[in-house]
């Protein structure tokens, strides 16, 4: 059997720097037609589900609207939810995403939904590389590190490599 060679994050990025922190929410009480429009209109493919003190109740996705019957976001919701904190390491986010074949996870602080991470925002982070211009290291992330992993130059020493499609 051949060995599956997984991409990793050499620096510990962390959620903060790649969640999407400006979240469209949901109530319990609004009506499925408007959870999809509300779906449709965003461009995103589930909401967090907040109650009226604002915690995290639940979430409602794409699939739940398409396999689940009921009238409001409470009535569909999925409520057994993971969730992780801004300070997660992203590779063990990613390492969540794909062992528990989930979309995106939400990001709570102090009990409360702070953001979102998705499969798109593990990517993205994949995707974008910054080259030290001293020594050569490449680091993953959505932005340059403060200091080189390996020649410890500063974070203005790094430069953003345009990646190669298919690399």
């Amino acid at each position: 059997m051949p060995i599956r060679r997984v991409a990793s994050l050499p620096v510990k990025v962390k959620v903060k720097d790649i969640m999407t922190s400006k979240v469209i929410s949901t109530t319990q009480e609004t009506p499925v037609g408007d959870v999809a429009k509300l779906l449709h209109g965003h461009h995103v493919s589930a909401v967090p589900v907040l109650d009226d003190a604002g915690a995290l109740v639940g979430l409602v996705s794409e699939y739940d609207l398409l396999a689940k019957e009921g009238a409001t976001a409470g009535e569909i919701m999925t409520t057994a939810l993971i969730s992780v904190s801004e300070d997660s390491d992203v590779d063990d986010v990613r390492h969540l995403l794909v062992e528990r074949r989930i979309r995106r996870v939400p990001v709570l602080a102090a009990g409360r939904l702070v953001g979102i991470v998705s499969r798109g925002d593990v990517v993205a982070t994949l995707a974008t590389e910054w080259v030290c211009t001293v020594c050569g290291e490449a680091v993953r992330r959505p932005d340059p590190p403060e200091r080189c992993p390996r020649c410890h130059a500063d974070g203005s020493r790094f430069v953003l490599q345009e990646q190669v499609p298919g690399s």
